[in-house]
């Protein structure tokens, strides 16, 4: 039963931040865009129900909240339809 509402919050998310706002051009298309959004939905995308952090957060990834004096950089992922921020080494 959990498992049905957590796809459809995955698909919702999909849809919502991905699929409504760019044109698939076909299946292949599609598999490379999904691809890349799965990459940014584990590594990057900050999640409320784990304080924020992305699910692959163990794996080195950086907070959100960055003090205001670091320098920033940012990724475009998705041709510039999401962006990706990263405090700058």
């Amino acid at each position: 039963m959990w498992s049905n509402a957590y796809a459809e919050r995955w698909v919702r998310s999909v849809r919502a931040e991905v699929t409504d706002r760019m044109l698939i051009a076909g299946e292949r298309h599609l598999r490379l865009v999904l691809d890349e959004y799965v990459d940014h939905y584990n590594r990057h995308r900050p999640h409320r129900g784990r304080g924020l952090r992305p699910p692959d957060w163990d794996n080195g990834t950086t907070a959100v909240g960055i003090a205001p004096a670091a320098e920033i950089r940012r990724h475009r992922v998705l041709g510039g339809l999401i962006s990706e921020y990263q405090r700058a080494a």
